[in-house]
């Protein structure tokens, strides 16, 4: 059994964000996974998405059901080996899981930060990431991994610092959030700050939490990750026990829980709230909103990864609405156009967006697969370069099935 162990490294000199704005004498929460081999080049880092944290593998010692959140894709034997790689999990600033954000005391005023806790973007947060790569003697990557938001991060990082990586690793991810997915993001930010106990962010200091904004936030949000088909599948149109024993089967009640999709989404919106914090909530959906890497670039995405420099593999599922394979393939053609090596898998699963942290045969081949890739090409592997482009055809059914790495018609 894998143990993890938190660590925390603390950084006194400023980190500058893409605000204007800086921020120092921060902390990052992190952990490691697996041994560092002794050049250093088998180090892969993983990025979360927006409820997780750097606690992606392992459980805690002496702790029950505290699984990391990507236990079934990373550890000794699985699809990330960590008994070939050292894989590194950081939890971003502006998180309320252990790295300093609104929940923290500012170091000039010595008063929590609260709403005055500065905006953060995805490329402040791979700025951060890189910090403690340098801190960890860590100079070249042999993967950065990341799904939905994470792989905002992994697809930021062959930007940033595409000298620094050999492989980057998205899944079920997008370019950037289309106007449909802000839409949702804004609704359940309107949630919490209409929240009257939010206090303009600043309900620390009434010793208050404006669980009802997220408890709603998190509904909303969980609607989005499910596919209706897996709705339908787990809950119909069922009602709870204590309904269908009525005369009638209805209470014909407008405040009461009657269906059992309502108790389950009241059930996700309560436990949300009671371990997630509104201000990071509100920060980490925007920074979801503000990403969007061909903008400086007229929209041009193909022009915009023009300088990247790793190997490519995404993975998309086909009920995923909210990061759709659309979107995938958007990125996956920018690529091909710049004659980036890339592999693709489109997965036919049933689960939504929440199919990228689940188990599926195909999906955890396809993982296994490319990471073994990467492992063996390891020793002696030149630094980044630019590498020729791998046929593959786009129209049509993409991937269905994946059993192998790369881009196949279905």
């Amino acid at each position: 059994m894998l143990i993890a162990t938190p660590q925390t490294m603390r950084f006194d000199t400023p980190l500058l964000l893409q605000s204007g704005e800086s921020i120092h004498g921060y902390s990052l929460s992190y952990e490691t996974y697996g041994t560092l081999n002794a050049d250093k080049s088998n180090a892969v880092l993983v990025c979360h998405a927006l409820n997780a944290s750097h606690h992606v593998a392992g459980v805690y010692e002496g702790q029950d059901k505290s699984e990391g959140w990507w236990d079934n894709m990373i550890g000794p034997g699985k699809s990330v080996d960590t008994d070939k790689f050292f894989v590194i999990g950081v939890n971003n600033l502006g998180s309320c899981f252990g790295s300093t954000g609104p929940m923290h005391t500012h170091p000039d005023t010595g008063k929590v930060y609260g709403a005055d806790f500065p905006v953060v973007t995805v490329e402040d947060w791979v700025n951060a990431q890189a910090k403690l790569l340098d801190a960890l003697g860590i100079e070249t990557l042999a993967a950065v991994l990341g799904g939905s938001l994470g792989g905002m991060q992994a697809l930021s990082w062959t930007l940033q610092y595409p000298e620094r990586m050999r492989h980057a690793v998205v899944v079920a991810s997008a370019p950037n959030l289309t106007a449909e997915n802000i839409a949702f993001n804004e609704v359940a930010r309107r949630a919490i700050v209409t929240d009257p106990d939010f206090h303009g962010g600043h309900f620390y200091e009434h010793g208050v939490i404006p669980k009802r904004g997220l408890r709603i936030a998190r509904m909303i949000g969980h609607i989005t990750y499910l596919s209706d088909d897996v709705m339908n599948e787990k809950f119909g149109r069922e009602l709870k026990d204590a309904v269908l024993a009525s005369a009638n089967g209805y209470k014909y009640s407008t405040q009461d829980v009657e269906f059992q999709i309502e108790s389950y989404l009241r059930y996700q919106g309560d436990k949300f709230a009671e371990y997630f914090d509104a201000n990071t909530y509100l920060l980490i959906t925007r920074a979801l909103d503000y990403f969007d890497p061909a903008k400086a670039f007229g929209g041009d995405l193909s022009r915009a990864l023009a300088r990247t420099r790793a190997k490519f593999l995404l993975v998309s599922f086909t009920t995923d609405w909210r990061f759709s394979p659309k979107r995938s393939r958007e990125v996956v053609k920018a690529l091909l156009d710049n004659k980036r090596e890339v592999s693709y898998a489109e997965i036919d699963a049933p689960h939504g967006h929440d199919a990228f942290l689940l188990d599926d045969a195909r999906y955890m081949s396809v993982m296994r697969s490319y990471f073994d890739s990467i492992f063996n090409g390891l020793e002696g592997s030149p630094p980044p370069g630019r590498p020729k482009a791998e046929s593959a055809p786009l129209g049509g059914s993409a991937v269905r099935e994946a059993t192998s790495v790369g881009v196949t018609a279905a």
